[in-house]
């Protein structure tokens, strides 16, 4: 074997070793779960009442894609609907996932959802509107869903 072709093979070597050693490249390892299927455990979450699980599939989800509006509106309704509601991070998801999207008809419900528990109805009647506009009626399910959450509101007496 000559020099050249020496070379070669230590440099090939190398590279395995190196690929051997390097967390996540068992090639007999399965995947990670993918997007779209970190959201359906958080789903399942969701419906389940574990927020904890549910939130670290969707950070988890947030950080390999974080231009999903999708991901960012489930994590503003997770942070907002846990026992112990983080009404800062849920409006700061909403509002990227509006960004986003700004035709997302769940970030706008879920938001004006928020705004009733902040005692801004004026708020979430801004996104009543953007829903009736986007929707181009009033039977929607976000819009039906988001009216009666205000024909149901009732603030808190001072």
């Amino acid at each position: 074997m000559n020099c050249k072709h020496l070379l070669i093979a230590l440099a090939a070597a190398a590279s395995l070793a190196h690929a051997a050693d390097t967390p996540g490249s068992n090639p007999s390892a399965p995947p990670p779960p993918t997007v779209a299927e970190r959201m359906a455990q958080a789903r399942k979450a969701i419906d389940a009442g574990d927020w904890r699980r549910a939130l670290s599939e969707l950070n988890t989800a947030a950080r390999v894609e974080p231009r999903n509006a999708d991901v960012h509106n489930l994590l503003g309704y997770s942070y907002r609907k846990q026992a112990t509601p983080d009404i800062t991070k849920a409006f700061e998801h909403y509002y990227i996932a509006l960004r986003l999207d700004p035709k997302h008809n769940g970030a706008h419900e879920y938001i004006g959802q928020a705004y009733l528990m902040e005692k801004r109805p004026e708020e979430a009647q801004k996104h009543l509107v953007q829903l009736e506009s986007i929707c181009g009626n009033k039977t929607c399910p976000e819009y039906v869903t988001l009216a009666k959450a205000m024909a149901d509101y009732k603030p808190a007496a001072k």
